[in-house]
C-alpha cells in the first residue's frame, strides 16, 4: 500500500470542494489549485492550501500538467486527485505523477491509455462478449468513411476516438452531412485532444443511456453498485440522473450488471469508474465507453448505495483491498440529481454572471453540492455548472416529490439557468412514468411554457 498524508486536487469548481472534504474526513492535508480567474474561489479557502497555476484559459492552467507538477512538488503533496473531466483520464498524466513519485488517483496509465481510445476499447470488449454497437473502426478517408456508412445504412454517427462530454460527435443523415461532419470532427478534436481519429457507429433512437457504477482493487476484486440513468440531456451532456433507472428490473438489471463486471475484467480495471451502455426500446443494451474516473453524477449512487465514492477512489488507488464482496452492497431507495448550469434553456448556451441572490434548500434526504455563493461571478472560461441538487427517498414517487419541493426552494438569482427546466420536469408526465430517452429534453422543452 502507499500511504498518502498529503492531495493535490488538480481540479475546481464543486468537484474540488466534494474531494477536499472527503479528504478532511481521512485526516489527509490538501492542496488547492486555481487559476487567476478563480482566485478567491470556494475550494481555494476550503483546502490547506493554494497555489496559482497559470492565467483564466484551461490550457494554461487546469490542463498544463507541467504547472500541476511542480505545485504538486513545492508544496510536498504525495498524490494528486484529478477530479472529473481536465485530466482525470490522461495517461500521460498519470505516468508523469507516477515518474515523480506522486500517487495518481485514478487507475494506472496503461488501462487509461486502452480505455481512451474507444475503437480499441470497444475491440477489447468484442472480444470479451459483451455487446458492442454495430460500427466500423477508425477511418481516414472520404472513401472509406461513404462506404462504411453505407454499409451501416444511415443515420450514423461520427465520432471522435478521443473524445467526450459531447466533444467530436456529429449525427449524419446523408452523404453530404458525413463529408462535412466528418471534417468537422477532425478538426474539433485537433484543437481539444491533439489528435484526429475518427470511427463510424449506427445512430440508433430511441435510446437510453445507463451507466453501471464499479469498483475493482489491485487484487482482482470487482464489484458493481447498480445502474444509473443518464437519459435526460443536451447537447449529448447530461441534465439529471437517479439511481436506480426507472427503465431496468428484474433480469434486465442481471444481465447489465454482469456486462458492466465483464467489461471491466476485461481490462483489469482498477480503482472506481463506470461502463456506460445504450438500452432501446427492445430491451437490448450495447457498449458505449468505460469512464475510468469519478463521474459529476456519482452523489446519486452515494445515497442509495450508502457508500462515499471519493473515499473508495482513494483507498483503491492507494492500493487498499476492496474489504466487502457484491453481497455486501444493497440498495435503499431512490436518488435523483437536477445539474443547475448557468444556460439560457431556450438556446442552452452557457449565461456567465454574477449571482445576486443564493437561498439553498435542506430537509430530510436533500444535498446540496456546490461551490457558488451569492455574490459569486460565474467566470465565462469553465463549464456552466453551478451545482448539483440531489435527493434521496424511499421510492422514486416519494423522491419526485422532494425534488420538486426542494426545486421551489431553491432561489438562484442574477443569471440564467436551468432550474425552470428541472421544476417542469418534475411535473412531467413522461418523466414521472420514468418513459424518457436521450431525445426528450428538447422534445419537452418545446411543449412548456419555459421559453416564453
Amino acid at each position: 500500500m502507499t500511504p498518502v498524508r498529503r492531495v493535490l486536487v488538480a481540479n475546481r469548481g464543486e468537484i474540488a470542494l466534494r474531494i477536499i472534504r472527503a479528504c478532511r474526513e481521512l485526516g489527509l492535508e490538501t492542496v488547492a489549485v486555481y487559476s487567476e480567474a478563480d482566485r478567491g474561489a470556494l475550494h481555494t479557502k476550503a483546502a490547506d492550501e493554494a497555489v496559482c497555476i497559470g492565467p483564466a484559459p484551461s490550457k494554461l492552467s487546469y490542463l498544463n500538467p507541467q504547472n500541476i507538477l511542480a505545485a504538486a512538488l513545492s508544496r510536498g503533496a504525495d498524490a494528486v486527485h484529478p477530479g472529473c473531466g481536465y485530466l482525470s483520464e490522461d495517461a500521460l498524466f498519470a505516468e508523469m505523477c507516477r515518474a515523480h513519485n506522486l500517487l495518481f488517483i485514478g487507475p494506472p496509465a496503461r488501462q487509461l491509455e486502452l480505455l481512451g481510445d474507444k475503437v480499441r476499447a470497444k475491440e477489447v470488449m468484442r472480444t470479451a462478449g459483451v455487446p458492442v454497437i454495430p460500427g466500423r473502426g477508425a477511418v481516414s478517408s472520404h472513401a472509406e468513411l461513404a462506404e462504411a456508412a453505407e454499409e451501416l445504412g444511415y443515420p450514423v454517427l461520427i465520432k471522435a476516438t478521443l473524445g467526450g462530454g459531447g466533444i467530436g460527435l456529429r449525427l449524419a443523415r446523408d452523404q453530404g452531412e458525413l463529408l462535412r461532419g466528418f471534417d468537422e470532427v477532425r478538426a474539433q478534436v485537433r484543437a481539444a485532444f491533439q489528435a484526429d481519429g475518427v470511427y463510424l457507429e449506427k445512430y440508433l433512437r430511441p435510446i437510453r443511456h445507463i451507466e453501471v457504477q464499479v469498483l475493482g482493487d489491485s487484487f482482482g476484486s470487482l464489484v458493481h453498485c447498480g445502474e444509473r440513468e443518464c437519459s435526460l440531456q443536451r447537447r449529448h451532456q447530461k441534465l439529471l440522473e437517479e439511481c436506480p433507472s426507472p427503465a431496468v428490473s428484474g433480469p434486465l438489471r442481471a444481465s447489465l450488471t454482469a456486462a458492466a463486471l465483464k467489461a471491466a475484467e476485461a481490462v483489469g480495471f482498477c480503482g472506481t469508474g463506470t461502463v456506460e451502455f445504450l438500452l432501446d426500446e427492445a430491451g437490448d443494451f450495447y457498449f458505449l465507453e468505460v469512464n475510468p474516473r469519478l463521474q459529476v453524477e456519482h452523489p446519486v449512487t452515494e445515497l442509495v448505495y450508502g457508500l462515499d465514492l471519493v473515499r473508495e477512489q482513494i483507498r483503491l488507488a492507494a492500493g487498499e483491498p476492496l474489504g466487502y464482496q457484491q453481497g455486501d452492497l444493497l440498495p435503499v431507495g431512490h436518488a435523483i440529481e437536477c445539474r443547475i448550469n448557468a444556460e439560457d434553456v431556450r438556446t442552452w448556451r452557457p449565461a456567465p454572471g454574477a449571482i445576486s441572490r443564493l437561498v439553498v434548500p435542506g430537509g430530510f434526504g436533500v444535498r446540496w453540492d456546490s461551490h457558488v455563493f451569492q455574490g459569486y461571478s460565474v467566470p465565462p472560461f469553465y463549464d456552466s455548472l453551478l451545482g448539483k441538487l440531489i435527493v434521496w427517498g424511499a421510492t422514486r414517487e416519494e423522491a419526485i416529490a422532494r425534488m420538486a419541493r426542494a426545486l421551489d426552494e431553491l432561489i438562484l438569482e442574477g443569471l440564467p439557468t436551468t432550474i425552470p427546466f428541472h421544476r417542469a420536469t418534475m411535473r412531467h408526465a413522461g418523466f414521472r412514468a420514468g418513459l424518457y430517452s436521450t431525445d426528450s429534453a428538447d422534445q419537452w422543452l418545446r411543449e412548456t411554457e419555459i421559453v416564453r
